[in-house]
C-alpha cells in the first residue's frame, strides 16, 4: 500500500477559497487480507463526486462506470455526488473513510487548488493516488446573445474596464476554472487582481448562469457543454490547447495571437490505509477500461485528451502540481 505524501499540478497557476467541512462514516473495505476476484465483473465499486451534477468530474465518472458497466469490467459501479467547497467537502469525505477500498474519488486541478484556499484538515497528500485518466483544454464561452462575438472583442473591452466584465467559472478560486481566465488576463496585460471572477460550484451550477447571461464570459471546459454549444445556445470565442477542438468552431489561444496554453486534467484518488489488494483492483479496473473501444470513444466524443497514468506515476504527478498550485497560490496572497 502506498499512500500519496505529497502532489503536483499540470499547466498552470493561480486561485482562492470557500470553506469546507467533512462528514463520514468509514463503511467496510476489501478486508486487507483479501485479493480481488481473478475474473469476472469487480463489484461494490463507487465513485465520489465532489462537486454537482453536470460538471466535468460528473461527466468523467458516469462515462466512466458506465464503460466499466457495459464491458462487465465493473458491476453497477455506483456514481455519487458531494458537493461543497470547491471539492473539499468529498475530499474530507474520502480522507474520513481511512481503508474502504470499494470508494474513490474522480477529482482534478481544481481540488488541488482548493485543498489550499478552503478551511480544511482534509488534504490530498492523505489519499492513495490510482490514476490519472485524461486532460482537456479549457474554452472561453459566452452565451449566444453576448456582445463578444471573437476573443479579440473581448480582451479589448476587458482591458478597457477589467472589474466591469464579470468572469464565471465552474470551480473555487485556485481551481483550473479560476486559473484560466487569471492566466488569460495576464497574458493580455491585465493585472489578474482586478478580474471579477464569480465563482460557482461544478459546471452545472456555472451553466444555467451562461445561458441566463447572469456572467459576461465563462471559463470551463468545452467538453461539459457540447450540447449547448452544437445548438448554438453558447458560442465558444476561444480554447486553450495546441490545437482546435473537433466539433467546435473556435480558434485557439494561439492561433489568435495569445501566447498562452492551458490544459486541465482529472483523475481518480482511493482513502488512505487502504490495502495494496484493493489499490491494485482500482489500477487494474481502470487499466482496462482504458484499455477498451468504449473508453476511446468515449474519449473522442467528450473532446478529452488521453492522459493515462497510475500508481507511482500519478502520485510523483500529483506532488509536481500540489507544489505549482501551492506557490502560485502564495504568490498572489491566497494560500
Amino acid at each position: 500500500m502506498r499512500t500519496f505524501k505529497t502532489l503536483r499540478l499540470a499547466a498552470v497557476a493561480a486561485g482562492l477559497a470557500l470553506a469546507a467541512t467533512g462528514c463520514g462514516v468509514t463503511s467496510s473495505g476489501t478486508d486487507s487480507s483479501e485479493a480481488p476476484a481473478a475474473s469476472g465483473p469487480v463489484e461494490g465499486l463507487r465513485i465520489l463526486v465532489p462537486n454537482t451534477p453536470g460538471g466535468g468530474y460528473d461527466t468523467t465518472a458516469r462515462v466512466a462506470a458506465k464503460v466499466m458497466e457495459e464491458t462487465d469490467i465493473a458491476a453497477n459501479p455506483e456514481v455519487f455526488n458531494l458537493a461543497g467547497a470547491g471539492g473539499t467537502v468529498g475530499l474530507a469525505r474520502i480522507v474520513n473513510e481511512s481503508g474502504n477500498g470499494d470508494l474513490a474519488m474522480l477529482m482534478g486541478l481544481g481540488v488541488v487548488g482548493a485543498s489550499y484556499t478552503n478551511d480544511t484538515d482534509a488534504k490530498l497528500t492523505d489519499t492513495t493516488p490510482i490514476a490519472k485518466l485524461i486532460e482537456e483544454p479549457g474554452a472561453i464561452m459566452v452565451s449566444k446573445d453576448s456582445e463578444f462575438k471573437t476573443i479579440d472583442d473581448l480582451v479589448e473591452a476587458w482591458k478597457k474596464d477589467p472589474g466591469s466584465i464579470s468572469v464565471g467559472g465552474g470551480s473555487s478560486p485556485g481551481g483550473p476554472d479560476h486559473l484560466l481566465p487569471m492566466q488569460l488576463a495576464q497574458t493580455v496585460g491585465i493585472d489578474p487582481t482586478k478580474v471579477n471572477f464569480v465563482s460557482y460550484d461544478g459546471g452545472g451550477d456555472l451553466l444555467p448562469a451562461i445561458l441566463g447571461n447572469k456572467v459576461d464570459v465563462a471559463a470551463s471546459g468545452a467538453g461539459e457543454y457540447m450540447q449547448q454549444i452544437e445548438k448554438g445556445e453558447i458560442r465558444v470565442l476561444a480554447t486553450s490547447g495546441d490545437k482546435r477542438l473537433e466539433n467546435v468552431d473556435a480558434p485557439t489561444f494561439i492561433e489568435s495571437g495569445i501566447d498562452l496554453n492551458f490544459t486541465n486534467w482529472r483523475g481518480v484518488v482511493a482513502p488512505p490505509e487502504i490495502s495494496e489488494a484493493d489499490r491494485e483492483k482500482w489500477i487494474n479496473v481502470l487499466t482496462t477500461m482504458h484499455e477498451s473501444d468504449a473508453w476511446k470513444q468515449a474519449l473522442e466524443t467528450n473532446g478529452w485528451t488521453d492522459a493515462f497514468i497510475t500508481g507511482d506515476e500519478f502520485s510523483s504527478f500529483l506532488t509536481e502540481q500540489d507544489q505549482r498550485v501551492a506557490d502560485v497560490l502564495k504568490a498572489l496572497g491566497l494560500a
